[in-house]
């Protein structure tokens, strides 16, 4: 063993020592998550009120601290209460006086508020142990035993029903193994499973208290470490993460948590063992591809680097996160700064760059902070700086705030704006990785993927390209936002289908309504309907589709949106977003946008959908950069699965969903009408009306659409058409 490594292991080994004695010996632990939503949410005064309460009882045995976001946005604040021999408690919707009443019942009493938790939520009910059986391909074929069912009907042959309960997670990546399954609260993750296994793990384990020891997996894998906490929950049971492995279970302002995590090690294996034509090999057999939304072989990049003859080069992460609704990159700095670094750090030994830089948006200030606390305390450790981790490798990294242009996600246009220029495109070759910053060989990499490198070099990459689809490797995060049930950060496996992401994980859609369409990729993607929902989640199947992954922007959209809007919506967002340098883009999508604000408006005219169309095609192929050639893809891609929509827009001066207020018309039902004047007295213009208890009639010439008179309206007297 290396110098450095020994080193790195005395250092985890004091870190564990100090994090047992300061939180992992007490009786209780809580975290609260504190993101920038949960804290927007009121995280900090739910913390503030537990360290109240702590030291108002004066209990030494009961400790709260800090989480990165959990990811699941619609139940924030959610606060974690960690117990030895009992499954986590998740609250969610936390608020000061609900954490009081959690403190006494839970942490006084002993006795979790059933009503608050998520598992409640979920329709899971409390049970002493819960069984969590990966459904992953491997593990679940129709060609073998359901191991599942074979727990339901050992787990009912000994009338464990009450006691035992039986879920089914994503894949967990240990194919090679399976089938397996999890237990809570022990900690076990049994390997090989039969039904004949699976009867002594219910007659020993669950009855008797004692595992089966043969059939207990012994590996230890940096992947999915939130899931012996949060896997009893569908909506993260269901996933697998590699990315947000540490988001929701570390401090992210602690070193010490990371380095327990195994935090760092893979930068020192790589500095010690490596060449670093072996860390670009290793990146290349592992399937990795951009997630910035390109999808370019990460390998290929770093290989391309690397032959760059040169004294000095770079390494740039992209966090200049731009899309609308989306917050993965944010979110995974937010929640697990040093894996980031880790990755640039093995990212600068592979290209020969001695120096990286975080491009991150100004708007992004609690990201910002705790890179700044990350990078402080990995110089005081020697892990950045000179002669790093007692190498001769010296290798540092610095923060670039931007201004929030969202050109500035485009690789070339993000160097420009370091360099201290405007941040516009220009036209590649050269590539950054020969001819960048300041002329010189560099690697940009986004968040997520450079999260995945440490995984890649611990996990192996052979392990990490048995994940996914035979050209998209790996786990990809989405910000799965709309109109469904669970709304947050998920990370699935490629090749998870539209439909699993949208109604297993996600929930399916918001009060009972029917879905309508899915948009991937974000403003620069596509929308596409209900017969591509089985469409499997991969570069090349998404394109096939008419959409493409992007960073991870997943929008649901169900049968109360219009399509007509939802592009003008987007397109309103790249026109505007334009850096005007190229006349296709500047010009172009301001056109469209004009012909989509006149349809909107019921002025609307035939021809007018060929036009889009043709602009489209004309702004795709002519624009300079890749954020310009993909704007039309929203609108392109409605058209071609809603078209009627559009069609209806022109030719009937008709919203279906009616949205679209120009062509939405008011009026009164006079059976209904009882003349109550509700909606005379909320009408801003007033174009309404009508004496006292008589029928009250809409002036259309006044009217503006504000629908007014229609939620003031208790009879139903009031249409919308």
């Amino acid at each position: 063993m290396s110098k450095p490594m020994e080193r790195l292991l005395e250092l985890r080994q004091k870190a564990e020592k100090r994090l047992f004695e300061q939180k992992f010996k007490a009786r209780m632990r809580i975290t609260v998550g504190s993101a920038t939503c949960e804290n927007a949410a009121g995280a900090n005064e739910v913390h503030k009120r537990i360290e109240e309460l702590i030291k108002k009882h004066d209990l030494k045995d009961v400790v709260v601290g800090r989480v990165g976001c959990t990811g699941k946005c619609d139940m924030e604040p959610v606060v974690t209460v960690l117990s030895a021999g009992a499954i986590p408690s998740k609250y969610m919707h936390m608020t000061p006086e609900k954490a009081d009443k959690v403190f006494e019942s839970h942490i006084l009493g002993g006795k979790p508020v059933a009503e608050l938790t998520m598992r409640q939520q979920a329709g899971t009910k409390a049970a002493h142990y819960v069984v969590s059986v990966c459904g992953g391909s491997h593990c679940h074929k129709d060609t073998t035993p359901d191991i599942g069912q074979a727990f339901k009907d050992e787990i009912a042959k000994h009338k464990l029903e009450g006691k035992v309960a039986v879920t089914r997670s994503a894949c967990q990546g240990l194919c090679e193994v399976g089938p397996v399954a999890f237990v809570y609260p022990d900690g076990v993750m049994y390997q090989k499973l039969t039904p004949e296994v699976v009867a002594k793990i219910v007659k020993q384990h669950f009855t008797g208290g004692q595992p089966v020891a043969e059939n207990v997996w012994q590996g230890d894998r940096v992947t999915n470490r939130f899931f012996p906490v949060f896997g009893d929950v569908p909506f993260f049971g269901r996933q697998l993460r590699m990315t947000l492995r540490n988001c929701g279970i570390i401090d992210p302002e602690s070193l010490d948590e990371y380095l327990s995590v195994r935090g760092y090690e893979a930068a020192v294996k790589t500095l010690t063992m490596m060449t670093p034509q072996d860390v670009v090999d290793a990146v290349t057999k592992s399937g990795l591809r951009g997630r910035g939304g390109g999808g370019f072989p990460t390998g290929v990049k770093w290989n391309f680097a690397t032959a760059q003859k040169s004294e000095e080069k770079f390494i740039i992460c992209n966090a200049d996160e731009g899309d609308p609704g989306a917050f993965m990159d944010r979110s995974t700095i937010e929640g697990d700064p040093h894996t980031i670094l880790e990755g640039m750090i093995i990212g600068g030994y592979a290209i020969g760059a001695k120096q990286g830089y975080v491009y991150i948006r100004a708007e992004y200030p609690l990201a910002i902070k705790r890179l700044e606390v990350a990078i402080e305390a990995a110089r005081k450790a020697g892990f950045l700086g000179k002669n790093i981790f007692g190498t001769k490798w010296d290798f540092d990294i610095d923060l670039r705030l931007g201004a929030g242009a969202f050109v500035c996600g485009e690789e070339t246009a993000l160097i420009r704006s370091i360099e201290g220029d405007r941040g516009m495109p220009r036209p590649r070759p050269p590539y950054p990785a020969a001819s960048g910053l300041w002329g010189k060989p560099t690697v940009i990499n986004n968040v997520e993927t450079l999260a995945n490198i440490p995984v890649v070099i611990l996990d192996g990459p052979e392990w990490f390209s048995s994940i996914g689809t035979e050209k998209s490797k790996g786990t990809k995060v989405f910000a799965l936002a709309g109109k469904v049930c669970n709304t947050g950060l998920v990370e699935v496996p490629m090749g998870t289908t539209l439909r699993e992401v949208v109604f297993e994980v996600g929930g399916g859609i918001r009060g009972g309504k029917k879905f309508k369409a899915v948009q991937t990729g974000g403003p620069a993607g596509g929308c596409l309907p209900e017969s591509c929902l089985d469409t499997p989640v991969d570069y090349e199947s998404l394109a096939a589709a008419g959409s493409i992954m992007g960073s991870g922007g997943m929008i649901v959209i169900d049968e109360d949106s219009c399509m007509v809007d939802m592009a003008r919506f987007f397109l309103d967002f790249t026109q505007d977003e334009s850096c005007g340098k190229c006349t296709p883009c500047r010009e172009g999508t301001k056109r469209m946008l004009e012909i989509l604000q006149r349809i909107s408006s019921g002025r609307g005219m035939e021809g007018d959908i060929e036009k889009l169309l043709r602009l489209g095609d004309t702004i795709k192929k002519t624009s300079l950069c890749g954020l310009g050639q993909a704007a039309p893809n929203p609108v392109i891609s409605m058209i071609k699965h809603f078209r009627d929509e559009y069609e209806a827009h022109i030719r009937e001066k008709r919203c279906p969903a009616g949205v679209c207020a120009g062509l939405i018309t008011y009026s009164v039902d006079e059976v209904k009408c009882i003349g109550c004047g509700a909606c005379k007295r909320k009408c801003p213009v007033p174009c309404i009306n009508g004496k006292p208890k008589e029928v009250h009639v809409i002036d259309q010439s006044r009217c503006i659409k504000c629908g007014q008179c229609f939620e003031a309206c208790k009879f139903d007297a009031v249409k919308r058409k």
